[in-house]
């Protein structure tokens, strides 16, 4: 169904904006080609970007006067995203990330399916797509049931409620009531602005029929980077909210703590005589199992991209749970000093 001119509520793009030169062009056109019939207006949240990021928006800028740049002073994703909401003047609020490329029809969809649930937020699957053989891997890691744990958002599933959603698309009234998104938490602020969404009796709605490429990390460090950030923030939201979380986050810091426990106890056992040095060696069965689930896990990525992102998938795929999990610990022991400054960039 196609919503005409008359039905079409205005839609206010918020994005926060730091150092991405490579990638906020595309993002950005993909936002103003929409083919949504409604008024829209485009709000940037700039922070202290270094890389001509700033250069490229004061550009499309000047193209195009639906764009609109702001500063994000707290310089945070929540505090740019915050600081763009107050900005926007629409009564539907698309949240976007400059790594994200909208297909045309994305808010005609998303807005159709807020206005037939009565939702307070919708979002859809966040297709992971990459050009280099690293980049392949990193995509098909996050959407394979191995990789990210096999959330709607990142394989799809049934249209339907759902515990959380990739970006979304926000009844502007609501983000309001509920306080916008927590600005003290650097990561997995989507997850607990939804928490609270649904706590005052709202619905987030998944629908597959919204997919949203998203280009990963390009290198091996800003992965590591990125998911331990990841991992320390989600074990953080654990602890301060343990009834909210489902069982599948702890899967892989329990991973890691089984193959760490495994590997430490089997070598002492090659190095230890009798009986018991025999039972120690056991634990090298965890390890080694972890290690085939790797390699048996990457075989379908040589049919799909190749041998080289397979190659790749062997490294990716460990990098990912183990900077998860071990991020994970650290940050529901409370063990790193100064937990906001690991944003994942």
């Amino acid at each position: 169904m196609h919503v005409t001119s008359e039905t079409s509520p205005g839609v206010s793009y918020v994005m926060p904006v730091l150092n991405e030169v490579d990638h906020i062009e595309a993002a950005v056109l993909s936002l103003t080609s929409q083919d949504y019939d409604g008024p829209c207006e485009v709000v940037l949240a700039l922070g202290p970007s270094v890389d001509g990021t700033n250069d490229v928006i004061d550009g499309l800028a000047r193209a195009d006067p639906r764009i609109r740049r702001i500063e994000n002073e707290l310089g945070s994703t929540p505090g740019g995203l915050n600081a763009a909401i107050r900005a926007s003047t629409h009564p539907i609020v698309v949240r976007v990330d400059a790594h994200s490329v909208l297909p045309r029809d994305y808010t005609r969809i998303a807005v159709t399916t807020l206005l037939r649930t009565g939702a307070d937020n919708v979002g859809g699957i966040m297709q992971a797509e990459g050009e280099t053989p690293f980049e392949k891997a990193v995509a098909r890691a996050y959407g394979a049931r191995a990789g990210l744990g096999g959330t709607p958002h990142h394989v799809g599933g049934r249209e339907g409620p759902s515990e959380t959603a990739y970006l979304g698309v926000f009844q502007r009234h609501r983000l309001v009531e509920v306080g916008l998104f927590d600005e003290g938490i650097k990561r997995g602020q989507d997850w607990e602005l939804n928490r609270r969404l649904r706590a005052t009796g709202g619905t987030v709605w998944f629908t597959p029929d919204l997919k949203v490429v998203y280009r990963p990390r390009s290198s091996l460090r800003k992965l590591v980077r990125q998911f331990v950030a990841t991992g320390l923030w989600r074990g953080e939201l654990a602890r301060r909210f343990p009834r909210a979380n489902s069982l599948r986050y702890f899967v892989p810091p329990a991973m890691v703590l089984g193959v760490t426990v495994g590997l430490i106890l089997g070598v002492i056992g090659l190095f230890l005589p009798g009986t018991a040095a025999g039972a120690l060696a056991l634990a090298l069965a965890v390890p080694a199992l972890y290690l085939a689930f790797v390699v048996v896990a990457a075989v379908p990525v040589v049919r799909s991209d190749g041998v080289r992102s397979a190659l790749w998938y062997l490294v990716v795929l460990p990098c990912i749970h183990f900077a998860w999990g071990i991020g994970f610990v650290l940050g529901f022991l409370k063990l790193t000093r100064n937990i906001t400054a690991h944003t994942g960039r």
